[in-house]
């Protein structure tokens, strides 16, 4: 994996849970916030935490924001604040813009701006808890394109002690197991002799009508 750097402005629940990952992932994070709490506790997980006012461009400019591969704002609850730090990214030559916003009014403006990807951190969690209540077996869910999905399913009782190549999963479904979640290990390149065992979670891809019949085997 390539390592690289990041910028993350604003780090309330989710620029520093973002910030946060990315570093455990092993890259280099910069994070800046206006409370100096908040700086000096995400200074022990960063590469380097500061406080700074992020709207004022001046202060972005000390940062050499062209060095940064993706430029993260995570600040969205005031529009004028994610507008003003998105126009001055732009300005001082950000690579990549990826912004939060809380809704799509938000987010038509930030795409107007030139953001590269847009995120809805509080839509999406809700669409997801929701997915999985409806669908108990479902562990977690996540759409890659228009009708399908990578979706983490708990193994059906059905295709316990079988392994891949006796489960048939993708002959019968379609459908790839791309890796096996077992307690705290993760087999990540599933082998067709693996057996399925109880408790395991298999991180699947498919189209979302053949995941569903899977879950419901």
């Amino acid at each position: 994996m390539k390592k690289k750097s990041f910028l993350v402005i604003g780090m309330g629940v989710f620029g520093s849970s973002v910030a946060s990952k990315l570093a455990e992932l092993g890259h280099d994070v910069l994070g800046v916030d206006n409370d100096p709490t908040v700086v000096q506790h995400m200074s022990e997980v960063l590469t380097q935490a500061i406080q700074m006012d992020a709207t004022d461009i001046e202060n972005l400019r000390t940062l050499g924001v062209p060095n940064f591969d993706v430029c993260i704002v995570g600040r969205g609850t005031k529009l004028d604040d994610s507008v003003l730090i998105t126009m001055n990214l732009k300005e001082l030559g950000a690579r990549y813009i990826v912004a939060k916003a809380l809704s799509d009014a938000q987010a038509k403006i930030l795409k107007a701006l030139g953001v590269d990807r847009i995120v809805f951190p509080e839509r999406d969690m809700g669409i997801r808890v929701a997915q999985t209540l409806v669908a108990p077996r479902m562990v977690d869910h996540m759409d890659l394109a228009p009708n399908y999905s990578v979706e983490e399913i708990s193994a059906p009782p059905e295709l316990v002690g079988k392994t891949l190549e006796q489960a048939k999963i993708r002959s019968r479904y379609g459908i790839n197991v791309v890796c096996i979640k077992r307690g705290d290990t993760v087999n990540p390149v599933p082998d067709n002799s693996d057996v399925i065992q109880e408790g395991d979670v298999l991180v699947v891809i498919g189209e979302n009508k053949r995941l569903k019949e899977l879950r419901e085997s």
